[in-house]
């Protein structure tokens, strides 16, 4: 197959960071936690990065990140939307000429080739796949009042990470079929990644493909000294 881009999302805010600097500039290392994101891209077998932030962070994305840390695969930096399937759709809109691309949250710094590798071998053969992990605890399914209803079987529940990849022409017609009814599907569906629009409007199977459990999302200040031991 032909070309492969990776668009990473760092349009978020991350309220529950619990800070006024958005959570994907919180430096750990002196870096910026989407340095790390970007650098696992830029040094894969990716071909090109879009990097999909907030419309008024773009000139800043630009100065501090990609030219200084010499991200040369960043293609376009694009503006993201109200919410994340907005901010994804403008990402896949933004591309050119794609086969393959990939789908990450720029708050998930420890991403590595293993895993992009991959997510790249995998969509190659199913045509969609999500990085996931087993889930280490036992889960329990809660009714309206707050009491256990299920217990599904732990073997068969994995926790869901990025990348998320993709036949280019298999999401984008997803993402269009979701957002051309954005209103009526909204309120059917409580879409909470790319994965699920697949399913949903696109009528995908996807694979599951093994990521790592330090493939953490930075979402609340204790996330900040996981990320440190992690690096450490």
């Amino acid at each position: 197959m032909g070309k492969t881009v990776a668009i990473v999302l760092a349009a978020g805010r991350g309220k529950r960071m619990q800070s006024d600097v958005a959570k994907q500039y919180l430096l750990v290392r002196n870096k910026p936690i989407l340095y790390y994101s970007l650098k696992a891209f830029q040094d894969s077998s990716v071909d090109e990065i879009i990097l999909v932030t907030a419309e008024s962070e773009i000139a800043y994305c630009k100065d501090e990140i990609v030219e200084k840390y010499e991200f040369s695969k960043v293609s376009q930096i694009v503006a993201g939307g109200k919410e994340r399937y907005h901010s994804v759709h403008n990402g896949l809109k933004a591309c050119k000429d794609v086969d393959i691309v990939l789908i990450h949250d720029g708050a998930r710094p420890f991403v590595d080739d293993a895993i992009i590798a991959r997510n790249i071998n995998m969509v190659k053969e199913y045509g969609a796949c999500v990085t996931g992990m087993p889930v280490k605890d036992t889960i329990k399914i809660a009714d309206a009042e707050g009491f256990v209803q299920e217990t599904p079987r732990r073997d068969l529940i994995w926790a869901i990470q990025t990348p998320q990849t993709f036949r280019y022409d298999l999401i984008r017609n997803a993402y269009d079929t979701f957002i051309n009814n954005e209103e009526v599907n909204c309120k059917s569906y409580n879409v909470t990644d790319d994965a699920m629009v697949a399913e949903l409007f696109g009528g995908l199977k996807v694979k599951l493909v093994e990521g790592s459990y330090n493939n953490v999302k930075i979402t609340t200040p204790e996330d900040m000294v996981l990320a440190e031991a992690i690096l450490g």
